[in-house]
C-alpha cells in the first residue's frame, strides 16, 4: 500500500496586505484545515541585472497530443526527442511560470510522490513541475536511462489531469549549470524575481542552493521574506515494502525514484506499477529494417536493445503485458522476453507496423511496451 502523508505546512505573505481566506489544503488522500492566508499578485521585474542569469525551457503538456481522461493514451513522437523551447533572452520578456505554483523536484519518475506535489500546487493554482537538465554532465554523474522516456513525459502529464482538477502540469526545466553555484538565498531570489512564481511546493525531504545547503525550513523562511507561498508536505510512504537492500541517506520508505529502480532492477513490475501510479512504459525506437520477425508472420518480433529509450527491467519474461504501435490507440496482448541482447515481443495476432506516405515502411517504429 502506498500512503501519502496528512500533512501541509505552508506560509504565504502578501506586501500588499490584501487578504484572501482559503480554508483546505490538502496532502496525499487526506484534507487537512490551513489557517487563513493571503496571496499576492505577481511581482513585477526588477530593474537590477541579476548575474547567473536562468537558462530555462518550458515543456508544453497541452495540445491535441493529449488525451482526455479515460481515453487510451497514444505515443508520442520520440523520434527526435525535443521539446518546445521557450527562453528569456531579456528582462523585457515575461517569465512562462510567471503567476504559478511551481513544484520542486528532480521528476525522473514521475512516480505518485511527485503527483501529489503537482496536485498540491493545482489546488493553489496553476501548476508546473520545476526541475532541472544537464546535472549528470555538470557533476560528473554516470549517465542513467531515464525512467520514463523523454517523449513520454507528455503523455504521463497528461494522465494526471483528472487529479489535478483538470489542468495538464507543464514541465518547466532550468540548465543546472546556470544555478550550480547559486546560494539558497540566491535560488529563491531568482523564482521571485526573474521567474515571479506565486509558491512553490515541495516535498520534506527537499534541498535546495549550493551543495543542497537548504532545506525546506529554510526554503520557508527566504520565501516569506521575498513574498511567494511556500508550501511542504509529506512524503508519500511505500509501506507495505520492506527499505531497498541499499538505502540512500534521508530514505524512510518514502516512494522515489531509487526505489523505482531497484524495483524494475528486480523485475517486479507489482511494485513498479505501485510505486508510478501506472504501468510501467519502455519506449523503443527501431529501425524498421532492425525489427525482425521471427515466425515470418510478426506474431513475434525482436528489437535490439539499443532501441530502448528508458530503463526496461531486468532481463526475464514478463507475461500479461501490451505493445502500442506508433500511434495507434489499440494495444495489443504480449508476452516479453527481455535480454541482454534484445527485447521480444510475442503478441497472439500479427503487429501491424505503420505505413509511410508512399506505401512502403517508414524508417523507424515506435513500440510501446507496457508492463501489466
Amino acid at each position: 500500500m502506498l500512503c501519502g502523508g496528512s500533512r501541509v505546512s505552508l506560509h504565504l505573505w502578501d506586501r500588499r496586505q490584501s487578504m484572501l481566506g482559503l480554508g483546505l489544503g490538502f496532502c496525499g488522500a487526506k484534507i487537512v484545515q490551513l489557517s487563513s492566508f493571503v496571496l499576492r499578485p505577481p511581482t513585477t521585474l526588477a530593474s537590477a541585472g541579476f548575474g547567473h542569469r536562468l537558462q530555462h525551457r518550458i515543456v508544453s503538456s497541452s495540445g491535441p497530443h493529449c488525451k482526455t481522461p479515460g481515453e487510451v493514451p497514444v505515443l508520442h513522437d520520440c523520434f527526435s526527442q525535443q521539446e518546445d523551447d521557450h527562453d528569456l533572452q531579456d528582462e523585457g520578456l515575461s517569465s512562462p511560470v510567471a503567476g504559478g505554483i511551481v513544484a520542486l523536484g528532480k521528476f525522473d519518475a514521475l512516480h505518485l510522490g511527485h503527483r501529489e506535489l503537482a496536485i498540491q500546487a493545482s489546488r493553489i493554482g496553476t501548476p508546473y513541475l520545476l526541475s532541472f537538465v544537464g546535472m549528470a554532465e555538470v557533476l560528473g554523474w554516470e549517465p542513467r536511462d531515464p525512467i520514463v522516456a523523454k517523449c513520454d513525459r507528455k503523455r504521463v502529464l497528461s494522465s494526471w489531469t483528472s487529479y489535478c482538477g483538470n489542468i495538464t502540469p507543464q514541465e518547466f526545466q532550468i540548465e543546472f549549470s546556470s544555478v550550480r553555484h547559486l546560494s539558497p538565498r540566491e535560488f529563491v531570489e531568482k523564482l521571485s524575481k526573474e521567474l515571479r512564481v506565486s509558491g512553490v511546493v515541495a516535498g520534506e525531504n527537499y534541498r535546495f542552493g549550493y551543495r543542497a545547503s537548504g532545506d525546506t525550513a529554510e526554503l520557508v523562511r527566504l520565501c516569506e521574506e521575498y513574498g511567494i507561498g511556500a508550501y511542504v508536505i509529506d512524503s508519500v510512504m511505500d509501506k507495505n515494502r520492506r527499505s531497498p537492500d541499499s538505502q540512500t541517506e534521508g530514505d524512510r520508505g518514502q516512494v522515489s525514484s531509487t526505489r523505482v529502480r531497484q524495483a524494475l532492477a528486480m523485475g517486479d513490475m507489482e511494485h513498479v506499477t505501485e510505486l508510478l501510479g501506472r504501468p510501467h512504459r519502455l519506449v523503443l525506437s527501431v529501425g524498421t529494417r532492425d525489427l525482425l520477425p521471427c515466425d515470418g508472420g510478426r506474431r513475434v518480433v525482436s528489437a535490439p536493445r539499443s532501441s530502448v529509450l528508458n530503463l526496461p527491467p531486468r532481463n526475464g519474461v514478463y507475461e500479461a503485458c501490451s505493445v502500442l504501435v506508433n500511434n495507434g490507440e489499440s494495444p495489443i496482448s504480449c508476452r516479453v522476453v527481455v535480454d541482454r541482447v534484445s527485447v521480444h515481443i510475442e503478441t497472439g495476432e500479427p503487429l501491424q507496423l505503420s505505413d509511410s506516405s508512399d506505401g512502403g515502411a517508414p524508417e523507424f517504429q515506435l513500440l510501446g511496451i507496457e508492463f501489466g
